[in-house]
């Protein structure tokens, strides 16, 4: 099994950054893509940026050249770096990881539990 933890959420003002981060833990082997997501409410879960293993970075046309998608992969650590943020960025985040396991060597796909970010305006 593994864990995804999330941090670094909270309350910003409109034109403020934010930083979050989202360790994995667990029966991990190697961790191939890491991407981040938000579901706002009454909305559906969309996807914001991700990062394959090889380093290529997509991200959605909402939060491209505002928010950067980073890992560490000695930290098992993916980051999300969000500058200039309004209220429509206000969501629950969610990172997510497809994971190979040790022994097993099966990929499998992980959440975290979420994490509240709200844009004051």
């Amino acid at each position: 099994q593994v864990q995804l933890v999330e941090s670094g959420g909270g309350l910003v003002q409109a034109g403020g950054s934010l930083r979050l981060s989202c360790v994995a833990s667990g029966n991990i082997f190697i961790i191939n893509a890491m991407a981040w997501y938000r579901q706002a409410p009454g909305k559906q879960r969309e996807l914001l940026a991700a990062l394959t293993g090889d380093g290529t970075t997509n991200y959605a046309d909402s939060v491209k050249g505002r928010f950067t998608i980073s890992r560490d992969n000695a930290k098992n650590t993916v980051y999300l770096q969000m500058n200039s943020l309004n209220p429509e960025d206000t969501a629950v985040y969610y990172c997510n990881m497809e994971v190979v396991e040790r022994r097993t060597y099966v990929s499998t796909n992980y959440w975290g539990q979420g994490i509240q970010v709200t844009v004051s305006s």
